[in-house]
């Protein structure tokens, strides 16, 4: 049987934890795979697409900067990469390379994980208006949430998703009184990463049944769930997102349902602590 083969590229992409992930999985499952990272430049990323199938492999993961060109250049598309406008899963299926989008099967599967029901929680609000966001929102639209309040500064681009996901969803450019009746606080910005102590928004408006969940994984614990955790919330780390997004894909390039575990989590953990 030939070795299947599946990859990330990015650029750059040395930081990349897919490998691990996707390592862990073929050898818990014993399969005959192999999953790399590759950094293509972006220059570079049309001609590395047309030489998928050449090249032997079932697809990949896209990552920044290349989801959006990515959704350009594949000649079919789920519907979920069509709503979110980017894609981060490519699979090659009846000589068409498709594009996908599962990083919002991440974050839904991420809080279904830690606090199931939480889309019957109330409003929901959203920090943020980049690709992260339309991931979330298209979410939050999937599993029923009626009230999505995005908040960016730029108020242009909150109303631009606004516009884009329809009923339901609005735009502020600040989060002034919106936490009050809020049951879920999402961010989707780069805000409490690497050190960053900004707090991208402050609990202390929400109500006691609140969730808050951070998209951002490094580190585990930013300002804003360490904020929210002082005060009794409950909390969701932006590691399960990534543990759950990459379930689809391996599912198609390697042909077994991959299962999110506790050993998976900490060998993550372990990587991130490690350096």
């Amino acid at each position: 049987m030939v070795e299947r083969k599946a990859f990330v590229t990015g650029h750059p992409i040395a930081h990349s934890r897919s490998p691990k992930i996707h390592g862990y999985w073929l050898k818990i499952y014993g399969i005959d795979g192999s999953y790399r990272a590759i950094d293509v430049a972006p220059a570079d990323f049309p001609a590395f697409l047309t030489s998928l199938q050449a090249n032997g492999y079932q697809g990949g993961n896209v990552t920044i900067p290349h989801k959006e060109v990515a959704f350009a250049r594949v000649e079919r598309r789920d519907e979920a990469a069509d709503m979110i406008g980017a894609v981060n899963m490519l699979w090659l299926e009846d000589g068409l390379l498709w594009g996908g989008n599962s990083d919002w099967i991440g974050f839904a599967g991420n809080l279904d994980e830690y606090t199931p029901g939480w889309d019957r929680n109330g409003p929901a609000v959203v920090l943020g208006a980049g690709g992260a966001s339309r991931a979330v929102i298209h979410a939050l639209k999937v599993r029923g949430v009626r009230d999505i309040r995005i908040v960016n500064r730029t108020l242009a681009r909150a109303q631009e998703l606004a516009d884009r996901f329809g009923a339901g969803v609005t735009a502020h450019g600040a989060v002034g009184d919106l936490l009050a009746d809020s049951g879920l606080l999402v961010n989707t910005t780069a805000l409490g990463m690497h050190g960053d102590a900004t707090l991208a928004a402050d609990p202390a408006g929400l109500p006691g049944h609140a969730i808050v969940a951070d998209i951002v994984y490094v580190p585990l614990e930013t300002p804003l769930l360490a904020a929210a955790r002082a005060r009794n919330l409950k909390t969701v780390d932006g590691l399960g997102m990534l543990l759950h997004q990459a379930v689809p894909g391996f599912e198609r390039w390697f042909g077994q349902k991959p299962e999110v575990t506790a050993e998976l989590r900490q060998t993550i953990v372990a990587d991130i602590v490690g350096k």
